[in-house]
């Protein structure tokens, strides 16, 4: 049906747009100061988030300033650790979140998720250790401490956004992202900074955060969360795929067994994860990014 067609396109879009995010902000820190590209990304979603959010009520306030922290504190940990380590790597490591989200739920699992999620730890060693043993770097260390705290912010907002309207509930995320990095980011504003730098961050805030989001609503609303959250699962794909394609970065030999692993176990943890959650009669909301 062309209704369908449709709707899987927007959601495969989201994927590829979220799988870009991280070669965009790589480059981007190459001409900024991390907390500098984060500031930026958070002011110009919030700007044009605000005219469009309308009557935020307090119940959206609450939950919005919890989880504009959580957040915040992915992002933080997603952008540093991103200039630390390839765009590649990044978007296969934090694909971890996909396993790790069911875990901090608390729901009893089949033992072959377990299989699943040990299978991608095993790929993590993989990708950390692409040219021999030797200890993970800053970088990939950073980027699964974002996949731990992106797994809890997703199971927030499970707990938190029932009922809640979805553009008022993410501005006030962006107004508390802006706020929390406005001090350390002013004084290290690209003033000076070319069209791309600035085309960079717009593409982050705007694409990546405003309508990754607002598009992820709408194509939800209209399929199932099992279809979904299969064609959201191709982020990582699509991360590295940009990342060897137009980053000029490459994979090593035990990286791309760690890249194989890693989409094995994550595709097949969700599979079995969601037959588990379907048997059941407690439906979980779909949320990436």
């Amino acid at each position: 049906m062309p209704g369908t067609r449709r709707t899987d396109l927007v959601l495969l879009l989201v994927a590829v747009v979220w799988g870009s995010s991280y070669l965009a902000a790589k480059t981007a820190t190459g001409s900024a100061p991390v907390l500098t590209v984060l500031f930026l990304r958070y002011g110009i979603s919030a700007l044009a988030l605000v005219p469009l959010a309308r009557g935020i009520n307090r119940r959206e306030l609450k939950a919005g300033f919890v989880l504009g922290l959580t957040q915040a504190a992915v992002l933080v940990l997603e952008t540093y650790g991103v200039t630390h380590t390839s765009a590649a790597n990044a978007g296969l490591i934090i694909s971890l979140t996909l396993v790790l989200t069911p875990l901090l739920d608390r729901r009893g699992l089949p033992p072959r998720f377990y299989l699943a999620a040990g299978l991608c730890v095993v790929a993590v060693g993989l990708l950390t250790s692409a040219h021999g043993l030797h200890a993970p770097g800053v970088g990939d260390l950073l980027m699964l401490a974002a996949a731990v705290v992106r797994a809890g912010h997703v199971a927030l907002v499970g707990r938190l956004s029932t009922g809640l309207r979805p553009l008022q509930l993410t501005t006030v995320q962006t107004l508390v992202g802006t706020a929390l990095f406005a001090i350390p980011a002013v004084p290290h504003l690209p003033t000076h900074a070319g069209a791309s730098t600035w085309l960079q961050m717009i593409y982050l805030a705007l694409f990546c955060s405003v309508f990754a989001f607002l598009a992820q609503t709408w194509a939800i609303q209209r399929t199932s969360a099992s279809r979904a959250s299969l064609l959201l699962g191709t982020e990582p794909i699509w991360a590295v795929a940009i990342g060897i394609g137009l980053g000029d970065e490459h994979l090593a030999a035990p990286a791309v067994l760690g890249a194989v692993l890693m989409l094995t176990g994550t595709t097949w943890g969700q599979s079995i994860e969601r037959a588990h959650r379907e048997s059941r009669p407690q439906p979980v909301p779909v949320t990436q990014g």
